[in-house]
């Protein structure tokens, strides 16, 4: 393909991307930004093939078949309790891709090094440049300049996609249960973290002094601890940020793998990856109260004293009485949490908002920008369920209202909702905004149990007057009101 048609299908594709990524930001137009997406993509993907010096097109071929077909067996059997971790997945992959590649461009650099330093003493390419092709021709073409310049991007490019790659698979293994949720460090955690970073920072320099693929490899080694040691130092309520970082990470790799391949595509790709990433974080830090670099380098759950002791007890009420209660109510307000992405209960809780709005009830949803284990996660089973954009209202526009609100149902929520985060300031979600439900005439918690939840925080809403526990799976817990609420 003509490079000018290759060129104008990389900025047709960066335009689709960019519609995409404006479109996900509402409900509405998030399904035609998928397809944006998704179009720019296979235009990327063909026009990549197509390109010059591309060759083994069976291998190309067998591996988008491959893909293609583990994709759909993914979209078809994930279900959306486990999108976090499956993202969390995919971004290792970005990673270790970042990685494999990286150690490619070392290879074919060393491969036409004598080429390019004929190029450099006589100025005119050797006759072995004509036996040269795609990569490995643009790479010979280069100065010395330019040289040190690949060798820099190369090895940030491994660097971060081997950091992204060890940290995305312990995400993973937390958000899926597979590993402890809490934050774990080993003793003196910030100094390796830091002597790792210096020591991969000593061997760039000796890349760049000439040093070979052992300088590459043994610095993958150190990404790799670093990677795994971050992210098993934060607990588990800041998987959410842990996951949106870790999506910034795996964009930049891509950049910077961008930036050596000489690859526009790939560079405007993995910079509103990256930058995108680090927004969300930066917004989602900010609903928590906390700083970008707390999270990362401290983790969660760090106290100054110890937890305000909580006094009362729990009081349940059953289907019958939280029915009472929503009858009775003429404001409504819902508060939905990881715990109704496990139950699987959007679609019953969708059904109560029809019944109580036909009964001309005032029925909201309350989203906290970090509900769930993953940015935007309430948001999307709610649109899964048909539940009505313009009633699904973020912690900011709703906060203010709770205390001219009858009834408030929060399920499988707990952080979130905590007033320990204004009460207590040894808690550990201390100054963390929440939505502050108790505020409402009656709460009623959908609850599998007395738990504390996945963070291990106590919440003291379970012990206020004004709440009471509706225990039970929540699926079911829904289903039995829809037959109570008239």
């Amino acid at each position: 393909m003509d490079i000018a048609l290759i060129s104008a299908a990389y900025i047709a594709s960066a335009v689709l991307f960019i519609l995409c990524l404006g479109g996900l930001s509402g409900q509405e137009s998030a399904k035609r930004a998928v397809w944006y997406g998704v179009s720019g993509m296979a235009l990327a993907v063909v026009a990549t093939i197509l390109g010059d010096g591309i060759g083994f097109y069976w291998l190309i071929g067998l591996a988008i078949i491959i893909g293609a077909v583990l994709g759909w067996y993914v979209a078809k059997t994930v279900e959306m309790t486990a999108m976090p971790q499956l993202v969390a997945a995919l971004h290792s992959f970005v990673g270790l891709a970042a990685v494999f590649i990286g150690l490619n461009t070392h290879i074919v650099l060393s491969s036409v090094m004598p080429i390019i330093q004929a190029h450099a003493d006589t100025g005119v390419l050797p006759p072995e440049y004509d036996a040269l092709t795609g990569f490995a021709a643009i790479v010979a073409h280069k100065t010395m300049a330019e040289v040190a310049i690949l060798k820099v991007e190369t090895f940030l490019g491994i660097f971060i996609g081997a950091v992204t790659f060890t940290g995305s698979i312990v995400a993973f293994g937390k958000l899926a249960g597979k590993i402890d949720g809490k934050a774990q460090k080993l003793p003196g955690g910030h100094v390796l973290n830091a002597g790792a970073a210096l020591l991969s920072f000593a061997l760039l320099l000796c890349y760049m002094g000439g040093g070979g693929v052992w300088t590459l490899l043994v610095m993958a080694l150190l990404a790799f601890f670093i990677g795994y040691h971050l992210i098993m130092g934060i607990g588990g309520a800041d998987m959410p940020v842990v996951v949106s970082m870790l999506n910034s990470y795996s964009g930049w790799a891509a950049s910077a793998i961008g930036f050596s391949l000489g690859n526009d595509l790939l560079i405007v790709t993995g910079a509103l990856v990256g930058s995108s990433g680090a927004i969300l974080s930066y917004i989602m830090c900010k609903a928590m109260n906390r700083s970008f670099v707390s999270v990362i380098l401290g983790g969660f759950g760090g106290t100054t004293g110890p937890a305000m002791e909580v006094e009362g007890e729990q009081i349940s009420i059953d289907a019958a009485g939280v029915a009472d209660a929503l009858n009775d109510a003429d404001s409504v307000v819902i508060v939905p949490g990881y715990g109704m992405a496990v139950a699987q209960a959007q679609t019953a809780v969708s059904e109560l908002c029809s019944m109580l709005r036909g009964q001309g009830k005032k029925v909201r949803f309350a989203i906290h920008p970090v509900a769930g284990r993953l940015p935007g996660h309430m948001n999307v089973l709610l649109a899964e369920a048909k539940v009505p954009y313009d009633i699904v209202l973020e912690m900011d526009e709703i906060n203010d209202d709770f205390a001219s609100t009858d009834v408030v149902i929060v399920i499988g929520s707990n952080d979130i909702v905590n007033p320990a985060a204004q009460e207590d300031p040894n808690s550990p979600i201390a100054g963390m905004p929440v939505l502050k439900v108790w505020e409402a005439k009656q709460v009623f918690v959908s609850k599998r149990g007395q738990g504390t939840g996945y963070s291990g925080i106590e919440n003291p809403l379970f012990y206020k007057e004004n709440t009471r526990m509706f225990y039970g799976d929540a699926r079911k817990s829904m289903d039995a009101l829809l037959h109570l609420v008239r």
